[in-house]
């Protein structure tokens, strides 16, 4: 254990080091220095960034616990994201480069006005507050609980060793992200990458090897002949209930979900924000859609291989990811893959943090409380909103244990009290220059009350259909009001002239092998490949 702890703590430093080394030249006293780390981020750091961001241990206990319980249908929330990422960089990134904005609510204020910006801040700071902050930091004080027996060395309950753990989690991340800016998670995710692509795709290999006597392919083979078919089949059937995802949601709800999450949802769109032009913003986008197509091999197949060494034994499914770790992973590397695993938890609790002091300080404190703040009072008072976000996060962490569908579906059905009607809000007003700032007011509102209302009724279907028919009515009812009472003038995006909006030529071409990819993954994860 000795050991483990010190190797942790030495890459820990390492990585410290190389970003203090990246940012010491960075200008942290100014809007675009601190939030956007002075437009200068390249392709492979937004890429690397983006995932960091993205992925942590909501993903890999809540999908590899899903696919434990049920099959390969979980991956759907990785490997379809590859198809927003084309829908980003083609579509979204433009305009939001074009318009020189800092957070999507400062896009939705140019396109329709200043009310409209406040009430999605507000939604999205509430998501991240009571979901997104506490489900990053429960999973990941799951996972290290289990790796350094937190509840052990303190003789007490596995739910004291989480609260504890989360505490410590909340504290450094907000610690991190909160005096270094964005520059300084980007910087650190650009190592914690690597880390999490080698360390991510071990723990799948180990498992198969410990299955097949040394060899991962004879595990392969014994894992196939051990447990049913059907575990290995992605594509279920149209009234499948959550955790499993039903086959038509694939091209309308699940659909809808990745473009609000990869399109539209702050923590993830601040780091493309970043890019030096529109070229780089674009080849990091498509990067990080590649690499998705990768991860469920090493996430929801981690719940495959658990099930094969563990069976039925293990009382709740979200300790799938954990046990497999601690059971194959040779003690030498447990500190290296503590490291990597609380890379992922600091990316994606520092970009949900990132993006709530951006949107905090710019679009609710400057307008209505300071309009005539400099950039250093904006500085100083997201780094206080941000500590205090932070700490009301670590209380709330610990209620996530008593989410009765898991953890990760906890988390996307809580995103669904808001996602659609902001998703909704930005196509429209992209493609339609009648709709009046009255619009989306009526849809964020009528939206919350009707998915509200849909809690308590006894709908029998997904959640992902709910939101597919509330995506819907929001679109007719934000077209319906631009019909009968449109803008006094045509909405105009201008150019602020923020980078340089050249595209990146191969663009459509990585985009044609990003759909390819997900085609022969699902072939493979169908009744057609391994789920016969």
């Amino acid at each position: 254990m000795l050991f483990t702890v010190f190797s942790f703590l030495l890459c820990m430093v390492l990585v410290g080091v190389y970003v203090v080394r990246q940012t010491r030249k960075s200008s942290l006293d100014t809007q675009d220095g601190y939030f956007l780390a002075g437009r200068s981020l390249t392709a492979p750091v937004i890429a690397s960034s983006i995932i960091l961001t993205n992925l942590s241990t909501e993903q890999l206990i809540g999908q590899s616990g899903q696919a434990y319980a049920a099959n390969m249908g979980p991956m759907a929330w990785e490997a379809t994201s590859c198809i927003a990422t084309i829908f980003l960089a083609a579509l979204f990134l433009p305009r939001y480069l074009k318009a020189g904005i800092t957070t999507i609510p400062e896009f939705l204020e140019k396109r329709y006005d200043g009310r409209v910006k406040r009430i999605v801040s507000v939604l999205f700071l509430l998501g991240y507050l009571f979901c997104y902050l506490p489900t990053v930091l429960y999973s990941g004080a799951l996972v290290f609980n289990q790796i350094f027996g937190i509840d052990k060395m303190l003789g007490s309950s596995q739910f004291m060793g989480v609260v504890v753990t989360a505490t410590a989690l909340g504290f450094i991340g907000a610690a991190y992200a909160v005096i270094g800016g964005l520059k300084a998670s980007a910087s650190a995710d650009s190592i914690f990458g690597i880390g999490l692509i080698i360390g991510g795709f071990m723990i799948p290999l180990l498992g198969l090897a410990s299955l097949g006597g040394g060899n991962p392919l004879a595990g392969i083979q014994h894992l196939i002949e051990l447990i049913p078919a059907e575990k290995f089949n992605a594509i279920n059937p149209a009234n499948a209930q959550a955790p499993m995802v039903p086959w038509p949601l694939l091209f309308t709800g699940m659909m809808f979900n990745n473009l609000f999450y990869w399109c539209t949802n702050q923590s993830i769109i601040q780091r493309a924000l970043a890019a030096k032009n529109l070229k780089e913003a674009q080849k990091g986008a498509l990067l990080a859609g590649a690499f998705k197509l990768l991860t469920p091999l090493f996430i929801t197949f981690c719940g495959i291989i658990a099930y094969g060494k563990f069976g039925t034994s293990l009382a709740n499914p979200d300790l799938a990811y954990p046990m497999l770790v601690l059971d194959v992973l040779p003690k030498a590397l447990l500190g290296f893959f503590a490291a990597v695993l609380f890379g992922a938890i600091l990316s994606s609790f520092n970009g949900a943090l990132n993006g709530s002091i951006a949107m905090y300080t710019l679009d609710i404190h400057k307008p209505l409380f300071n309009p005539k703040a400099t950039d250093k009072d904006l500085v100083k008072i997201g780094r206080r909103f941000g500590f205090g976000l932070a700490a009301l996060s670590i209380v709330v962490a610990p209620l996530v244990s008593f989410a009765p569908t898991g953890l990760y579906d906890f988390l996307q059905s809580c995103f669904g009290f808001y996602n659609m009607p902001i998703l909704a809000a930005v196509i429209v007003g992209i493609f339609s220059k009648k709709v009046p700032a009255s619009a989306p007011k009526v849809v964020l509102v009528s939206h919350v009350i009707l998915y509200s209302i849909s809690k308590f009724l006894p709908l029998n279907v997904h959640y992902l259909y709910i939101l597919t028919v509330l995506f819907i009515i929001d679109v007719l009812v934000l077209l319906f009001i631009g019909k009968i009472h449109p803008r006094e003038t045509d909405f105009v995006l201008e150019d602020v002239k923020a980078v340089d909006l050249t595209p990146w030529k191969h663009m459509k071409l990585a985009s044609v092998f990003c759909v390819a990819g997900l085609v022969v993954l699902y072939f493979i994860f169908s009744p057609l490949g391994l789920g016969k």
